[in-house]
């Protein structure tokens, strides 16, 4: 009996992990099509197999490896293409989008948690109810909104502005969770002490919550940094385009070139890593460990 155990056990873990693994190539295998053709050097995605192909050539063709290795496709991104511009424009809208839509959530979802007044349990219903429909259910509302009665059509401003509203909702539910785990005896502790509401939030609320500021921060800058729809429809002037609008024109109904944009693609997808290795420390960090004691 004591030996029978140890085998059940590592025959489900070997069970678990055989799934975990057909899961993760089912995730990569796409992704290895991109890195393969933006590395080629090549537009098409057709692999030509002749009809009395083997199996070998079948299953090499399964595998998209690329015959030569080249940075032909990111050059010509970098050089003959205005991504850079696009790339800017995406992080000042993204970068924006973030530091409005943290300004905004963390003060709501302070108020929130630790205030009581009227209409607050209706306020987070209505930030919950507006998170169950369809985001293009939005697309005419927040066109006549922003481009008609408020003039910001083409502007960083109008995109801006929409994207921080977009955001809200799950940012303030998402911090309020938070700062509900938070010990208000920290709180009373600082009003005796003098300090005030402001304060507290301030120098001792927001330093805890930084584990939850850092996943909401990410949270809006990837709701700004892949938005294709609404980016599309307020922008009309090339100059101004966020970097998914830009790449919308690599591949069209004229030409398709798709190699430039697996190349593209990659690039893009760069800074949202970068961001994500910065604020690692704090998404794996502890909440009020040694916060309060006695």
């Amino acid at each position: 009996m004591n030996f029978r155990l140890p085998q059940r056990l590592a025959g489900l873990m070997s069970w678990r992990f055989a799934l975990l693994v057909f899961a993760s190539l089912i995730v990569l295998y796409p992704m290895l099509w991109v890195v393969s053709l933006a590395f080629s050097g090549q537009q098409s995605l057709i692999v030509g197999l002749p009809q009395d192909a083997s199996l070998g050539q079948q299953l090499q063709a399964l595998i998209p490896l690329p015959e030569r290795w080249t940075l032909d496709n990111f050059r010509a991104v970098l050089t003959e293409q205005p991504f850079l511009r696009w790339l800017l424009n995406s992080l000042v809208v993204a970068a924006a989008t973030t530091l409005v839509g943290l300004s905004l959530s963390c003060t709501a979802a302070y108020a929130f948690s630790r205030f009581r007044f009227a209409g607050r349990q209706r306020g987070m219903l209505l930030f919950l109810i507006s998170q169950m429909f369809p985001a293009v259910l939005m697309l005419i509302p927040l066109y006549v909104i922003v481009v008609q009665w408020l003039g910001l059509g083409n502007s960083w401003l109008g995109l801006i502005l929409v994207y921080s509203i977009t955001a809200l909702p799950f940012c303030v539910w998402m911090l309020k969770g938070y700062f509900d785990t938070l010990p208000y005896e920290i709180e009373e502790s600082a009003l005796l002490d003098g300090a005030s509401h402001w304060t507290i939030f301030t120098r001792i609320i927001l330093p805890l919550a930084r584990p939850a500021i850092a996943v909401t921060g990410l949270f809006a800058f990837m709701t700004a940094w892949n938005e294709f729809i609404l980016a599309s429809i307020f922008m009309d002037d090339e100059s101004l385009y966020t970097v998914p609008v830009g790449l919308r024109f690599f591949v069209s109904d004229y030409a398709s070139e798709w190699g430039y944009f697996a190349a593209g693609s990659i690039l893009v997808s760069l800074p949202v890593m970068l961001l994500f290795l910065a604020l690692q420390r704090f998404l794996v960090s502890g909440l009020v460990a040694g916060a309060v004691k006695g």
